[in-house]
């Protein structure tokens, strides 16, 4: 099973940011490396029901890949919040996922739990990843 290191203060900012997009998904892509999440990067979420689905703006996501490049930084995957559920991918999730092992952060019931996009687990393509403190 994958281990990530996550800082306090990502925790404390992945928390606020779904209570402050209520009743929305809030949504945004990791930075770190292999096995860290070192920073978060939010973005708007343009869904077109952004109480049940998120889409990261995708001029945000464009310009993070190119500055993370850019800076010798890695995007390693998303995160987004369920706020009418719980902390674990939903089919809504698997229908979008790609099998990249990229890393998702859900964010429900005051928890945060971690994702691995693969083609097993969860929904066929989820699985869970070892979030501890940094």
């Amino acid at each position: 099973m994958m281990i990530v290191a996550i800082a306090s203060q990502v925790r404390a900012q992945l928390l606020a940011e779904a209570a402050a997009a209520l009743p929305a998904e809030c949504c945004g892509l990791l930075l770190g490396s292999a096995g860290r999440v070192e920073a978060l990067v939010p973005a708007a979420n343009v869904a077109a029901d952004p109480a049940h689905n998120f889409e990261i703006d995708p001029a945000t996501l464009l310009r993070t890949h190119r500055e993370a490049r850019g800076a010798g930084h890695e995007v390693i995957g998303h995160y987004h919040s369920h706020p009418h559920g719980r902390a674990e991918p939903s089919w809504r999730d698997a229908a979008r996922a790609v099998a990249n092992g990229q890393l998702w952060l859900i964010i429900g019931a005051g928890r945060i739990t971690g994702w691995q996009a693969g083609a097993t687990g969860m929904h066929g393509c989820f699985q869970p990843v070892v979030l501890e403190a940094a």
